[in-house]
């Protein structure tokens, strides 16, 4: 309810933002906008076609990655660095840099050992604001390409960048850092404090700015935790008032961009009927995640311990709350969970799957969520043309070869990029020696980490170790789910552009009504979901009937 209650609200402020028209934060953000385009050179009047939009975001993408990776290989020569960090290796500093420019931060290191606050601050979180930028930007150009018409131009995506940093995701971070440090969390540069455990042992521990981080890896659809516990930390998520803030701002951008969608649009119904079609594949899972959770494991019950499942949850929360929490980090891509991933039922890994191989659809991330929901209704509108003998059209502008080959090139790349290496790593001996578990358990960490990185996600089982491998494996498939359904994308949006706008009749399909929206959730399931099934069926969905048996699958 709270999150539909600020999908107007927001999607309106980002509509007019985009759209150039005076936004509320206009007086306060303009003046500063100018300077930026003034020491860029930026002409914020020129238009780009869809092949320089790309370069353009891969450019700021591939720069980005190299700042990171070279903050990270010189941090133990760099301020900041309290606790005397040494340079991060070469192939991690190398994957964490191409996962956080993709908004994934897949993290194969615990960033409380690892990386020092300079590392964290000017190269993690400075990151995860451009690669939430880059999303935002390609869905505003997409969106634009539906409403003009006989035109090349999708916008400036210099000028798109900056207005996402400057009056979207900077201020909500400034807002949220501040509700989330009133909560508890440390926003500080003090080095760690040591404090006597009940073992006589000594336990670290952890401060560092971690609020702000904390934020726009929320915000922003990133995910990558200041310490490798991540949102189960209690340094990270101290209060059941600061895991709500949480749930609610990975979902907040996602779910406002449909109305930005609508209103941009001129139809603000369309804008509503991706939003339910999103809302109902979301609550159908986290609805199954929260069940099986609660309903605990078979296995231990039959020793005697009756209950839901809480290996691995944190009793502040509960095993309701970890299901929830497990469905909106995986409906977001954003997978900072309260839970360990490894400790899930069955079916609760299903949905954390389901949720990430439905191509990042179901909110998605910010930005790439509408652009992927969006890339299947031109496919589910293309599809019910065919079912009635109609030439399709998807808001007065036909569909026609060109448009429908570069969606499914789109939504054929996604699991290419994970089926392809999953079955490779379980072949070969450096895929299967970094394993926690064998059996369907080994396969289920194999698919997941390979569905996480492609889908953006970066959440992951923790009985995966990493190696050689999986840095370059998981790092190629970040570029390949993030740029290999991200280019395709724009490619529609040129060649939808250029087209000429009908007028809609009463014979043509609607795209806002109960019935379209059915057909969208279908398509979905169908073209989404479903091309996984095999493999799940290898992994969580066989390890559940051999729970269900009385069998442990490892």
């Amino acid at each position: 309810m709270l999150l539909t209650l600020c999908v107007k609200p927001l999607g309106g402020y980002m509509a007019r933002v985009f759209s150039g028209e005076p936004a509320w934060l206009s007086p306060i953000v303009s003046p500063l906008e100018r300077i930026v385009y003034r020491i860029c050179r930026v002409d914020p009047a020129r238009e780009m076609t869809w092949s320089a939009y790309a370069c353009g975001l891969f450019g700021v993408s591939l720069c980005g990655a190299a700042f990171v990776y070279a903050v990270l290989r010189l941090q133990d020569r760099l301020p900041l660095n309290p606790q005397h960090f040494g340079a991060v290796g070469s192939l991690v500093a190398w994957n964490t840099a191409v996962s956080f420019l993709t908004t994934t931060d897949w993290q194969t290191y615990a960033g409380e050992s690892t990386m020092s606050y300079l590392s964290q601050m000017a190269a993690l979180a400075w990151a995860n604001f451009i690669a939430a930028a880059i999303g935002l930007a390609a869905s505003v150009a997409f969106i634009r390409a539906l409403v003009r018409e006989k035109t090349d131009g999708l916008g400036n995506c210099w000028v798109d960048l900056t207005r996402a940093c400057l009056y979207v995701l900077l201020p909500l971070a400034v807002a949220g850092c501040m509700a989330l440090a009133w909560q508890g969390i440390p926003q500080n540069f003090s080095a760690y404090v040591p404090a006597a455990s009940l073992e006589r042992g000594v336990q670290w521990i952890t401060g560092g700015p971690m609020a702000s981080q904390e934020i726009i890896k929320l915000l922003g659809g990133n995910g990558g935790g200041f310490v490798a516990a991540n949102s189960a930390s209690p340094n990270e998520n101290p209060t059941g008032f600061s895991n709500l803030i949480e749930l609610f701002v990975m979902l907040l951008i996602p779910a406002a961009l449909t109305y930005t969608y609508g209103r941009m649009a001129g139809d603000r119904r369309q804008g509503w009927a991706v939003y339910v079609a999103m809302s109902v594949l979301f609550v159908g899972g986290a609805c199954l995640a929260t069940y099986a959770e609660s309903a605990g494991n078979p296995l231990v019950h039959a020793l005697g311990v009756q209950g839901p499942n809480m290996e691995g949850k944190e009793t502040r929360f509960g095993a309701a709350g970890a299901g929830l929490s497990v469905a909106v980090a995986t409906a977001s891509t954003n997978g900072a969970a309260n839970a360990t991933f490894e400790s899930l039922t069955p079916l609760g890994t299903l949905v954390a799957l389901a949720n990430m191989q439905t191509s990042e659809v179901i909110y998605g991330g910010v930005g790439t969520g509408i652009l992927g929901m969006l890339l299947f209704v031109v496919l589910t509108v293309f599809i019910a043309g065919l079912m009635v003998g109609r030439t399709p059209e998807f808001l007065g502008k036909r569909i026609e070869r060109r448009e429908i080959t570069f969606v499914m090139l789109a939504v054929l790349t996604f699991p290419l990029a994970i089926l392809f290496p999953a079955a490779l790593a379980v072949l070969i001996p450096a895929g299967r020696e970094p394993l926690g578990a064998a059996g369907p358990g080994g396969f289920s960490e194999v698919l997941y980490a390979f569905t996480s990185v492609t889908a953006s996600n970066g959440s992951a089982f923790a009985g995966l170790g990493s190696n050689a491998f999986y840095d370059v494996a998981t790092g190629i498939a970040m570029l390949a789910g993030r740029f290999g359904v991200l280019v395709p994308t724009l490619a529609v949006a040129g060649a939808l552009a250029r087209k000429p706008r009908n007028v809609i009749g009463k014979g043509t399909f609607s795209t806002s009504s109960p019935l379209f929206v059915v057909l969208l959730i279908g398509v979905v399931v169908v073209v989404g979901a479903l091309t996984f099934l095999p493999a799940d069926a290898l992994g969580p969905i066989v390890e559940h009937l051999l729970m269900i048996r009385g069998q442990a699958s490892s």
